[in-house]
């Protein structure tokens, strides 16, 4: 059988997770080493002050044995209660301390006094003991013991609360930072972190508003470049419109023959990618509107088809109602098939099913590149024509409009297209998402405007 590791949650992953693990053992490790470095300073003088006490109390006990005067209360010969390893130090001859249980008190449930220090010395042979209470050091030393195990307890949740207060406030700017990167893979290029630490470079900057003021500055160069590139883009294409104009005139006033046919093929190639360099200029401006209208989306998918001149088949499964703009989907489906004819093999078929149109190939499949990260510009496998724009454009017409654009390769092989629409959904009273003319589109994207 196959051992399932145990994985553990992922909140235990988290920064303030592991630093109230890190600061509770610390704390508890701190807490733990003062306390016994305070509970064992304190009993060694509690013990040596009351060592000293029963000596100097065996010293007055002694000197009146020795003058044959009667022994005060709390001593005597082979006292009982008298530990027998004192004992036995005294018979030989040393005198000595310990602490143990005292002499019976009448009134003990367990028979036995309370602690006591009990000191000892030789006497003709026999151990001459006297004690005195240690209660009272035996309870000072407990009482210190509880009051080290409190403030610890105290110190440890003080600690820990203001610990995590403290890693909470950076953890909460971490995740700011993550959001707005996130943001800017998007393509949200204008989310900022704007951490007030770096606004003002006269304070000090810690770590995380270092890497917050250098997501910003990655975030505004990125802008920049991009900015530069879409206005480079749109300014060449823009610029190369008028020259291919004339050129595209003059090519027309050639006698017939292969060589204007060739001219004028060339001449068309270069006016289709000017308008695509435009299109997607305009898409990456983010300035587009649409022009909302409900379609009945299975009529629209055949007038596709049909433009394209190609033999493409098409399958209709419990059609729908679309709210979008006619324009800008035909589009993105005429650019499907065209691609499905050009990069795939036959047959090609364009499926209605609902708000989704497919559009699938029985070619090798899509690149893996493509699957990955989706369409890149000027970027085609093998040896097929085109310039690699006709999939950018389709997504992000399909962006525009509110739909979703899918690529996959379906297990049997072939490659697929799935574009998913915002339904058009109509209620009885006439105030629905869908109807349009006012706010109250269907359109979940921020970029479109009714213009009706």
């Amino acid at each position: 059988m196959k051992r399932r590791r145990f994985r553990s949650p992922a909140w235990t992953a988290t920064l303030t997770w592991k630093s109230a693990v890190f600061l509770t053992v610390m704390c508890c490790t701190l807490a733990a080493l003062l306390g016994v470095l305070v509970h064992t300073a304190v009993t060694r003088q509690t013990v040596s002050h009351a060592r000293e006490k029963a000596l100097d109390r065996l010293e007055v006990i002694t000197d009146a044995y020795e003058a044959g005067e009667p022994l005060p209360r709390g001593s005597g010969i082979d006292p009982p209660g008298l530990p027998a390893s004192l004992r036995a130090l005294a018979a030989g001859g040393e005198r000595g301390t310990a602490v143990a249980d005292g002499p019976h008190r009448p009134g003990d449930p367990d028979g036995r006094g309370g602690p006591a220090m009990w000191a000892a010395g030789p006497a003709d042979g026999r151990a001459l003991a006297t004690w005195t209470d240690y209660s009272h050091s035996a309870n000072t030393i407990a009482g210190l013991d509880r009051a080290i195990i409190g403030s610890s307890l105290l110190a440890i949740a003080a600690t820990l609360a203001v610990g995590l207060f403290a890693v909470g406030r950076v953890t909460r700017r971490l995740h700011q930072t993550a959001r707005v990167a996130r943001r800017i893979s998007a393509g949200d290029l204008d989310a900022r972190v704007g951490d007030p630490r770096t606004a003002r470079p006269v304070r000090g900057q810690d770590e995380v508003a270092i890497v917050s003021g250098a997501l910003d500055t990655m975030a505004s160069s990125l802008q920049r470049k991009l900015q530069t590139e879409q206005r480079f883009t749109a300014d060449v294409a823009h610029e190369l419109r008028t020259p291919l104009t004339g050129l595209s005139a003059a090519a027309e006033l050639l006698p017939p023959g292969r060589p204007a046919e060739l001219v004028r093929d060339r001449v068309r190639a270069m006016r289709a990618l000017t308008e695509d360099l435009l299109e997607i200029s305009r898409l990456d401006a983010r300035t587009e509107q649409v022009d909302l209208a409900v379609h009945d989306l299975a009529p629209l998918a055949e007038r596709v088809v049909r433009a394209s001149g190609t033999p493409t088949e098409v399958r209709v499964a419990d059609p729908a109602r679309v709210e979008t703009d006619r324009r800008r989907l035909e589009r993105v489906l005429g650019n499907l098939v065209a691609n499905a004819h050009r990069h795939g093999a036959p047959p090609v078929v364009l499926g209605v099913e609902g708000a989704v149109v497919s559009v699938r190939d029985h070619g090798e499949g899509f690149p893996g590149y493509l699957l990955e990260g989706g369409p890149q510009r000027f970027r085609t496998d093998g040896a097929g024509k085109g310039h690699g724009l006709g999939l950018t454009i389709a997504v992000g017409q399909a962006t525009v409009i509110g739909a979703r654009l899918e690529f996959t390769n379906p297990p049997d092989g072939g490659a697929l297209a799935r574009l998913t629409l915002p339904e058009y959904v109509r209620l009885d009273d006439g105030d629905s998402a869908g109807i349009t003319g006012g706010e109250g589109t269907g359109s979940t994207n921020p970029d479109i405007h009714n213009t009706k």
